[in-house]
């Protein structure tokens, strides 16, 4: 540990190491031994240049090496703050108190953000079960409302062609709009298989519902909110409704965002054989004593959007210092939390207040806008490809884009065409 330092006017103090930086000198300096590497026959240095391989096996002894030091390194104090004088450490315990205050007041702004978030849901409910009404066919568009939507498609495009005025809106509604809603979110898209698909026909609204009007007692009054699907009858499940209940953490994260305490699913239903989370597969048993086979049908776990409503569960505290998880295991469900998690997020945040957006395939332009081309890194294999279909990219530039509105751009400079969008 260093010693204390002279803090005083005019003192020419210079400030010390960053909180992981070590106090020691770096240990090649100290004279320890090298890293034990290959040599480089001096025909590779005749040539000027290095075998391949070689520079592998370099990289295969140095990387651990490395890695393991800078590892030790974080989190480590330089010693600086234990060295400050009596004095000083309470002005820095009086900064703590300070930044308690502020973490309070940051959690009550993120809560009354939330109850802003309700007020305005409430507000916007009337138009939500409008637009419901116009998407099963109880109450068809109006001509004021068809005349304002075409004049926002219009604004967007200017290729827009308008519809024809002597045609009505249909009173049968919109067919497979909240599957193909789903679809179209890149996300979401990737979770419903052919079979959910038939399922999600029947799909007939989402909505969205704070736990401050929840009418469960255990979950009233917390911060979070309520995700809810409605069916038609169907042949897959009995449920009308199924739900996904996301509960936040009373007290807000370090970056002042809400911090997810658990999710709850629904049970679903399922009809005899049609549990789209289930596949059998047929396996052929022999019997030992008499020779016989027999078929027998085994069930396995299906990929399917409707594990959905089956959420992860993060394990216990006490079960990881107990060692009941590989690291593996615990990085799985790592991801399979913050994936779920990033579903309803989408779903509240983005699906269901721009439904028609996600519809027509428009809300991809901004999907894909939103994800920052420096977040990438190109792979040293695709760039390699790259090279060799420069040609092709060549005569591919030179040919029109596709047709799209004057807002929005996609990422990595590709258009993207709302027609090109799934609508089945």
């Amino acid at each position: 540990m260093s010693s204390n330092l002279n803090i005083g006017p005019g003192g020419d103090v210079t400030a010390p190491t960053p909180q992981n930086t070590p106090l020691n000198q770096a240990p090649i300096s100290l004279g320890l031994s090298r890293p034990t590497v290959p040599d480089i026959e001096e025909d590779n240095e005749d040539d000027g240049e290095v075998n391949e391989g070689d520079l592998n096996e370099i990289k295969a002894h140095l990387l651990p090496m490395v890695q393991g030091k800078l590892a030790g390194l974080v989190g480590r104090s330089s010693g600086y703050i234990e060295s400050l004088p009596v004095e000083v450490k309470h002005n820095v315990q009086g900064l703590v108190g300070i930044q308690t205050k502020q973490n309070e007041l940051q959690n009550k702004y993120k809560l009354e953000c939330l109850e802003l978030e309700r007020k305005y849901l409430g507000l916007a409910q009337p138009l939500y079960e409008r637009r419901k009404a116009i998407i099963n066919g109880s109450k068809p568009a109006t001509k004021e409302e068809v005349e304002l939507g075409e004049e926002a498609s219009l604004k967007d495009d200017e290729e827009y062609e308008a519809l024809p005025k002597d045609v009505e809106a249909s009173s049968t509604g919109i067919p497979e709009f909240w599957l193909t809603a789903l679809r179209n979110h890149i996300g979401i898209g990737e979770l419903i298989t052919d079979r959910d698909a038939e399922a999600l026909k029947s799909l007939v609204d989402i909505r969205i519902q704070y736990l401050a009007d929840d009418t469960d007692e255990e979950l009233k009054g917390k911060p979070g909110f309520k995700i809810l699907f409605t069916f038609s009858p169907n042949d897959y499940f009995e449920n009308e409704v199924l739900t996904k209940t996301y509960v936040y953490q009373s007290q807000v994260s370090f970056t002042g965002d809400f911090l997810y305490d658990r999710a709850i699913g629904t049970e679903i239903k399922w009809k005899e054989d049609k549990d789209l989370t289930t596949e059998f597969e047929i396996k052929k048993q022999r019997n030992k004593t008499t020779n016989r086979t027999r078929l027998v049908r085994k069930a396995k776990p299906a990929d399917s959007f409707f594990n959905f409503f089956t959420p992860p569960v993060p394990p216990s505290e006490e079960s990881i210092e107990a060692g009941d998880y590989e690291d593996e295991e615990l990085e799985e469900i790592e991801d399979k939390l913050e994936m779920d998690y990033q579903i309803g997020e989408d779903l509240k945040e983005k699906v269901v207040p721009h439904a028609i957006d996600y519809f027509t395939g428009k809300a991809l332009e901004y999907d894909f806008d939103e994800e920052d081309e420096d977040d990438y890194e190109l792979d040293e294999d695709d760039d390699e490809h790259d090279h060799d279909h420069d040609d092709d990219d060549s005569e591919s530039d030179a040919a029109p884009a596709p047709r799209r509105g004057k807002k929005g751009g996609a990422a990595g400079g590709q258009q993207v065409n709302p027609e090109d969008c799934k609508q089945q």
